[in-house]
């Protein structure tokens, strides 16, 4: 069976909100059709342009950049949930004690760690005349810390923003790594894919047959299709080799369709929200069915409850 989906991954998302401290309270940030939107900054450009003039950057404009400095960072996949049960417990106290200059500050170890913050300690009795090379040295390491220092802070805000924004970050991630083609993933990317895959796929496998995650063997699948799912050997040697294109990652699983009615989901037919209609595999090697699903709206709209 050949699904070529012409919607947007999102289409079976709905819009999700969250507050954040900014100032001297609370504002919202939105996440609707894709983008993340800040609707209490509706000029946030020039709210930067003041801020690199000397004032004071807002809290959610921070969050938005830290936002977009992210939508292609595999390593949300290896950070972010595996699923609703899989609880992140991060909120903005954690994020405002990890800023610099907090009662916690930033801990950095091993040699790397240590071997930079060396370089930039000033020495007792240093001469005054640095040759040139030191200084870049120095530069370097100081420019390193704070790449360290800004990824920390971007990572701890953008899961404070909780589940329904970690999910659907993920799901950026995932969309913007699958070729619109065919999908094959080459290079340094692919392990990274295959491991998001198989992270998130293991509990609705286990739900789904009551097989142990770590026997859930899963690759890519390229080109046109949704992929193919068979169940091989017995006892400890049973496999469930798993073949899913990346976009299953933002298509299904982000949108909460991983397991519905006690099929797993292979792919989304027809999106939208509330209502779908997504193919789903009753069992291991079965032909997958369509079925027209609906969000009961349990979850509240960060994350769907999907029902037949």
């Amino acid at each position: 069976m050949t699904v070529t989906p012409s919607d947007p991954w999102y289409a079976c998302l709905p819009d999700c909100e969250a507050s954040v401290p900014c100032g001297p309270g609370t504002h919202s940030v939105r996440w609707e059709a894709g983008s993340l939107v800040l609707p209490e900054h509706p000029d946030a450009e020039a709210e930067l342009v003041l801020a690199a003039l000397g004032g004071e950057k807002a809290r959610c404009v921070e969050v938005a950049e830290a936002w977009h400095r992210h939508t292609d960072d595999l390593s949300v996949l290896a950070i972010g949930p595996r699923g609703p049960a899989d609880e992140i417990g991060i909120g903005w106290d954690d994020v405002a004690a990890a800023q610099p200059g907090a009662g916690g500050g930033f801990v950095f170890t091993g040699s790397y760690a240590a071997a930079a913050q060396a370089a930039v300690r000033p020495a007792a009795g240093l001469n005054p005349s640095v040759p040139a090379a030191v200084q870049r040295r120095r530069r370097r390491a100081q420019e390193e810390l704070e790449l360290v220092r800004r990824r920390r802070t971007d990572m701890l805000s953008l899961l404070a923003l909780g589940y329904g924004f970690q999910v659907r970050l993920a799901g950026t991630v995932a969309a913007a790594h699958a070729d619109a083609a065919s999908e094959v993933v080459e290079g340094r990317a692919r392990p990274a894919l295959v491991a998001a895959v198989a992270g998130r796929l293991g509990p609705v496998a286990e739900q789904w047959l009551g097989i142990d995650p770590d026997q859930v063997v899963v690759s890519l699948h390229p080109g046109p299709g949704w992929g193919s799912v068979e169940l091989t050997g017995r006892g400890e040697q049973r496999r469930l080799l798993v073949a899913l294109p990346v976009m299953w990652l933002a298509r299904v699983w982000a949108a909460g369709l991983a397991l519905v009615d006690r099929h797993l989901v292979v792919a989304v037919e027809r999106a939208g929200w509330p209502d779908a209609r997504v193919l789903g595999l009753r069992a291991p090697g079965a032909e997958p069915e369509q079925i027209d699903v609906h969000d009961g709206g349990v979850g509240g709209g960060h994350a769907p409850h999907w029902e037949v």
